[in-house]
């Protein structure tokens, strides 16, 4: 696994910092280890009353993502490894169990001259509504957009407040 780690806010990771990161790493790298070409992004802020890590690896039609605010930048990287472990788990004990496939498939999306912006493009996969649930899950998001498998229109789906789903489902002029 390629690993980028950069500091934000005026946080620059030393080079303990760096190795922490990537021996934490290597615990995904065996839960991931069928997988090629993945590339992990470590972005570690610094705020006034804590610091933020937030770890990014995209994978062919998942994007694995974990965001941690600790006062301890160690113990940010270490939740959100931990939060990235359960994911992989989750995600490809879904996979096996209910839907026949193998799992995570990757695809290197990251490049070492890729610059992150506030814009975001969405690439729509076709899916069904229940793997739209399980990818804005994975994200830890209350929405998501997506193709619609059966339709192929752009769908959306959130959560609500009551804790039920719904899906807005669009219609061109």
């Amino acid at each position: 696994m390629k690993v980028e780690i950069v500091g934000k806010n005026g946080f620059a990771p030393s080079e303990a910092n760096k190795e922490y990161a990537l021996k934490k790493l290597s615990k995904l790298e065996g839960l991931l280890s069928e997988h090629e070409n993945l590339t992990a992004r470590v972005v570690c802020k610094v705020y006034k009353a804590f610091h933020k890590v937030e770890v990014t690896i995209p994978a062919k039609n998942i994007i694995l993502r974990a965001e941690v605010e600790d006062v301890d930048v160690y113990a940010a990287i270490d939740g959100a490894i931990d939060k990235l472990v359960r994911q992989v788990r989750h995600y490809n004990d879904r996979m096996k169990d209910k839907m026949g496939k193998k799992g995570i498939r990757t695809t290197e999306v990251f490049s070492e001259e890729t610059r992150i912006v506030r814009d975001k493009n969405v690439d729509l996969e076709p899916m069904t509504r229940e793997e739209a649930i399980d990818q804005m899950e994975l994200l830890g998001h209350d929405f998501f957009i997506y193709l619609d498998k059966e339709t192929r229109k752009t769908n959306v789906i959130y959560l609500r407040n009551d804790g039920n789903y719904a899906v807005i489902e669009t219609t061109a002029k």
